[in-house]
């Protein structure tokens, strides 16, 4: 999966012809929900996308990447016979996404954006598995730009989602 992933984003970089060109790099935080919920309290990431390609005017691809770790929580395991069992400390959950990246332009102030790909995990224990994001952006500026996301990454079964809100800003 993981060299399929990669020969396609070799794959659109080298075949696509440059149209436009649009840098841009973030922060964002946010919560996980579900399952996941139970046991991380607070997502925190950077973003960075490359949008090179215009397929129409309000529409660009490209593809994106970053770094997102969660914090795990101690689970109290409470008392047997009197005896207090203690606690469990989770281990953060951390990936790294390998994207293909859409951005479609509502107006200048509003965008709508999926990506679409791998995420490495970093956690031991834990599987790589299917990566995405979508997400509704306000355009401040030019070059500084809000975002709202849903964030999951599904694995053997398992999914691992977050809510975030995230600023970017347009490098080039």
């Amino acid at each position: 999966m993981k060299k399929l992933m990669l020969l396609a984003a070799v794959a659109v970089f080298s075949l696509s012809n440059v149209n436009a060109q649009e840098l841009r790099a973030g922060l964002n935080g946010g919560v996980p929900i579900g399952d996941a919920g139970d046991f991380y309290t607070f997502t925190f990431g950077l973003d960075v996308s490359y949008l090179f390609l215009d397929v129409s005017e309000d529409f660009k691809v490209g593809a994106a990447t970053g770094y997102s770790t969660s914090s795990g929580e101690d689970i109290e395991l409470g008392t047997f016979a009197g005896v207090n069992l203690g606690s469990i400390e989770i281990d953060s959950f951390d990936y790294i996404p390998l994207a293909a990246a859409g951005r479609y332009s509502l107006s200048e102030a509003f965008i709508l954006g999926l990506d679409l790909g791998y995420a490495i995990v970093m956690t031991d224990g834990a599987d790589s598995g299917l990566y995405y994001r979508p997400m509704v952006g306000y355009n401040f500026t030019e070059d500084l730009q809000a975002t709202l996301s849903y964030t999951g990454v599904s694995q053997d079964g398992t999914n691992f989602s977050s809510v975030l809100l995230g600023v970017s800003y347009k490098l080039m």
